[in-house]
C-alpha cells in the first residue's frame, strides 16, 4: 500500500501588490493561486536559480550592449556626416565680399528656419539616415 503525500496548508503575508499581482497571474494562467505561489517558491528555492537568474541578466546585457553598440554607430554616422559637411561646405564656399556678406546673414535666417522645419518633418515621418547607410560597409576610402 503506497502512502498519500498530502500537502501541508501555511500562511503567508503578502503586500495588496503583491497579492493583486499574484490573483491576475494566476486568473491569465486558469491556474489556482495557490499552484501559482508553490511553484514560485520551488523556483526561488531551486539549486539551479542563480544559474536561471544569471542567465536572464546574461540576456538582458547582451540586449543593452547591442543597443549600445547601435547607439555608437549612429553616433559615429552623425559626427563623420557633420564633418563631411563641413569639409566641403569650407572648400565650397568663397568669402563673400561686406555688402554681400550682410545680405547673405538677412538670408541665413530664412534658410536655417526652412532647414529647421525640413529636419523635423524628416525625424517625424521620413526615413532615418541610419537606415540608409549599409551596416556592412567597413571602413572604405574617404
Amino acid at each position: 500500500m503506497t502512502t498519500s503525500r498530502k500537502k501541508t496548508k501555511i500562511s503567508v503575508y503578502l503586500d495588496p501588490e503583491v497579492m493583486q499581482m499574484l490573483a491576475d497571474f494566476a486568473a491569465r494562467r486558469d491556474r489556482s493561486q495557490s499552484m501559482v505561489a508553490e511553484a514560485a517558491i520551488a523556483s526561488f528555492l531551486s539549486p539551479d536559480d542563480a544559474e536561471r537568474r544569471e542567465a536572464v541578466l546574461a540576456r538582458r546585457l547582451d540586449q543593452i550592449d547591442r543597443r549600445i553598440t547601435r547607439l555608437e554607430r549612429d553616433v559615429g554616422i552623425s559626427v563623420e556626416s557633420l564633418a563631411v559637411f563641413i569639409r566641403f561646405w569650407l572648400a565650397t564656399t568663397p568669402a563673400l565680399p561686406e555688402p554681400a556678406a550682410k545680405a547673405a546673414r538677412a538670408k541665413a535666417g530664412e534658410r536655417y528656419e526652412a532647414f529647421i522645419s525640413a529636419l523635423g518633418r524628416r525625424l517625424a515621418q521620413g526615413p532615418k539616415l541610419r537606415q540608409e547607410v549599409s551596416e556592412d560597409v567597413e571602413g572604405g576610402p574617404t
